[in-house]
């Protein structure tokens, strides 16, 4: 097995509690279910986000879900002057058999901007 990177993203409407907590939650599980993850084969998951959300840790999201025995880090994105407002990232180390090629990132809402090569449409 070696490890894998699955990268996932996705837009908040706003800078509150919730609305981090659900759409982090919405695009960890969509990562999960698009390539068949068994948490006990991840690593650890690395959250950012934009500086402009701070009113919660994604990894607070993580938890409430069960994933309770990796290593989660939070941090913030780059502050540049083109990037992308409101957007919390994922990147999920993952012990996998299955080829980059193979691999299904997420890119939900106006985060489908950033890889339109790769954004997943629901």
């Amino acid at each position: 097995m070696k490890m894998r990177g699955v990268r996932g993203a996705i837009s908040v409407t706003a800078n509150e509690r919730d609305a981090i907590v659900e759409a982090t939650q919405s695009m960890l599980l969509q990562m999960v279910q698009a390539n068949d993850i068994n948490l006990d084969d991840v690593a650890s998951l690395l959250l950012t986000t934009t500086t402009d959300l701070t009113a919660e840790y994604p990894a607070v999201a993580a938890r409430q879900l069960g994933w309770l025995d990796m290593p989660i880090l939070c941090g913030h994105e780059m502050n540049v002057p083109h990037g992308l407002p409101l957007c919390i990232r994922a990147l999920l180390h993952w012990n996998s058999d299955k080829t980059p090629a193979q691999i299904k990132h997420v890119y939900l809402g106006k985060a489908a901007n950033l890889r339109p090569d790769r954004a997943k449409t629901s």
